[in-house]
């Protein structure tokens, strides 16, 4: 992905394609949110892939929220020249996504999310783990998803390092409060926006039973199910993801029209 990497003033982004503009937020760890087959397929289908760095690990402590993460995103579409946006996110991502459409429904054509906190308020602080020998980190990388196997070392290592950086880790936390402070429950039912929930059936750290509620309250929305998958379905199943996105963006005339 390296080819696309561009920095620009205060952001750095990953930037592919030409077309109707898909901003996609990562979850905590880019590792355990991984988005490189989502890129590479749909910026050859007539979209313009842009994944912006988030600053989760870089502001000030007053600036370690879901909200402030929200206004950096509407502050980076705006410096893109972007008028609106498909806005994708998993995990934390979906949360700041979803917070932003609340916040800025002008600037967003459609949402989707997966394994999307914001409802749920265990998933930040469960999934992620405190500091731990690297046996117990390593498991819990593996829960993130359906097949253990997903969570390479390379991986494993990443989230490793990360729970053992003080710094992170009181992040982390800030992080977590903040998520379960801007809990989405009475935001949902005003958001008519276009959703696409696309969701693992075998997610442990945001279960089922979340989708389902997400689904409820977002007058709008549409549900897909994607069998043996965790957390990030973009990374366990990317073609299936990858099969239903576009299944939706068509029913939705989100679509290039050819």
């Amino acid at each position: 992905m390296e080819k696309y990497y561009k920095k620009e003033g205060r952001y750095s982004y990953y930037e592919a394609g030409e077309g109707i503009p898909i901003v996609i937020l990562h979850g905590l760890m880019g590792g355990l949110s991984n988005f490189d087959a989502v890129a590479s397929y749909f910026s050859n289908k007539g979209y313009k892939i842009i994944i912006p760095d988030l600053p989760i690990y870089t502001q000030s402590i007053l600036k370690t929220n879901v909200k402030s993460f929200a206004k950096y995103v509407k502050d980076f579409i705006t410096f893109k020249g972007l008028e609106r946006v498909i806005l994708l996110g998993n995990s934390l991502g979906g949360h700041i996504a979803l917070y932003h459409t609340k916040m800025y429904p002008e600037k967003v054509a459609g949402l989707v999310i997966t394994g999307s906190s914001g409802l749920y308020e265990s998933a930040m602080g469960d999934s992620y783990p405190k500091r731990g020998d690297y046996e117990y980190i390593k498991k819990k990388a593996e829960d993130v998803f359906y097949d253990p196997k997903v969570a390479t070392k390379e991986l494993i290592d990443e989230v490793y390092a990360s729970v053992n950086d003080r710094i992170k880790l009181i992040k982390t936390l800030t992080i977590a409060k903040s998520a379960i402070r801007h809990n989405m429950a009475k935001d949902l039912p005003k958001m008519h926006v276009q959703t696409c929930i696309i969701w693992g059936k075998n997610d442990k750290v945001t279960p089922p039973d979340v989708a389902i509620e997400f689904n409820k309250l977002l007058p709008n929305s549409t549900l897909y199910w994607i069998d043996h998958c965790g957390h990030a379905a973009m990374m366990e199943q990317p073609e299936e993801f990858n099969r239903l996105l576009e299944e939706w963006l068509s029913v939705t005339h989100l679509q290039v029209h050819a």
